[in-house]
């Protein structure tokens, strides 16, 4: 069965912009639902060795799996005993067809489905790669038809590419996560500015530390306002020039002096395919850092020091002096000048540079 033009329009569109609903695939689901009549209607995926009752799921209609956990029925992992991975990619498999796996399997099933008032379903796996196995279900109480097979086996393809899609836009979700959490955890931020110092994107936390500080304005598609009109002209020769040439070195200007904000200039190496205003400047800045309270811990498992040691060690290499670093831990100089000869003695270290130098290497400044 081919799409018609009404499909694509009713079915194929939502499909393509499903994965930017809040609930992905919701509009495509529901339609599919109510196309094929159904009770249920959903999409689900698994990578690795996950079991059935732990897939992502994205459903219309009826929750299938809650009302049977209502039910009492808790063995949802004999699902798992239906060899689903071994289903042909884009062929329509009935449930009369699931029965012949195992005896209990198909006992349990008979069972659940009955008691869901569920007659028959559709099942069509979808042909994904990079270890990821995809299904597209639908669940009725009454008898499917051959009309409701044939829009899944020409659908399927379609869903493949889009839940393709959807996975390769949730792992770079999550890298640039990631990306953001490392940047916060080093205290770095950033720009891109286009070739006219017109902001083009902003890292989060520097957006809005550079937006709460007076004569700065960050606005997109707006060149960047500093507080010095100098400043700002430097940043708009910056731009042009990196713009000219990509492979210009760096440069460091100080965007306002009062409060004390240094970047340094850097030009965009990376092109997007397609822009209406190419990134030519990469702005960093420092940010202050998060300090949370596991540093001590994670500086005296990585160094084999004692923890009050190790706090001691990471207020040193802030830059306290042994009496501000005694007072703020409640120590006698005394007990801390004795603690920092052991941090010493221990590490193998000369000196409070020495120190700073190894806890700024260590992992535990990224706590």
């Amino acid at each position: 069965m081919a799409l018609t033009s009404t499909d694509e329009t009713e079915l194929l569109l939502p499909l393509l912009s499903g994965m930017l609903e809040e609930q992905r695939f919701a509009t495509f689901l529901e339609r599919v639902r109510r196309r094929t009549q159904a009770d249920y209607a959903g999409l689900f995926f698994r990578q690795g060795e996950r079991t059935m009752h732990e897939v992502t799921e994205f459903h219309a209609g009826r929750d299938l799996r809650g009302e049977a956990r209502a039910l009492g029925f808790d063995s949802l992992d004999l699902l798992d005993r239906f060899p689903f991975e071994r289903l042909r990619p884009g062929r329509v498999y009935a449930v009369s067809e699931f029965g012949d796996v195992d005896a209990d399997y198909a006992m349990f099933r008979a069972r659940y489905i009955a008691a869901l008032g569920i007659v028959d379903e559709r099942i069509v796996r979808l042909a994904l790669d990079g270890g990821i196995s995809a299904w597209l279900l639908v669940a009725r109480g009454s008898e499917c038809s051959a009309a409701d097979s044939a829009l899944l086996a020409s659908l399927a393809p379609y869903v493949a590419m889009a839940l393709r899609g959807f996975l390769i836009e949730e792992r770079r979700r999550i890298e640039a996560e990631m990306n953001g959490a490392a940047l916060a955890r080093c205290g770095t931020g950033w720009l891109l500015l286009d070739r006219e110092a017109r902001l083009v994107a902003a890292e989060a936390g520097l957006a809005e530390r550079l937006g709460a500080l007076p004569g700065f304005a960050l606005r997109q598609g707006e060149r960047l306002r500093l507080p010095d009109p100098a400043a700002e002209r430097e940043l708009a020769q910056a731009a042009a020039r990196f713009a000219q040439d990509p492979a210009a070195a760096p440069q460091a200007l100080e965007l306002s002096a009062e409060p004390r904000v240094e970047a340094v200039l850097l030009p965009n190496g990376s092109q997007p395919a397609a822009a209406s205003s190419l990134p030519v400047v990469q702005v960093l800045c420092r940010l202050p850092r998060p300090r949370g309270g596991m540093g001590a811990a994670l500086l005296a498992q990585l160094s084999g020091l004692p923890r009050r040691e190790a706090e001691l060690a990471l207020r040193l290499s802030q830059g306290r002096s042994i009496a501000e670093a005694a007072a703020d831990m409640g120590l006698t100089l005394e007990t801390a000048r004795n603690y920092s000869k052991r941090i010493y003695a221990q590490l193998g270290l000369r000196g409070q540079a020495d120190l700073v130098r190894y806890v700024f290497e260590s992992g535990a400044i990224l706590a």
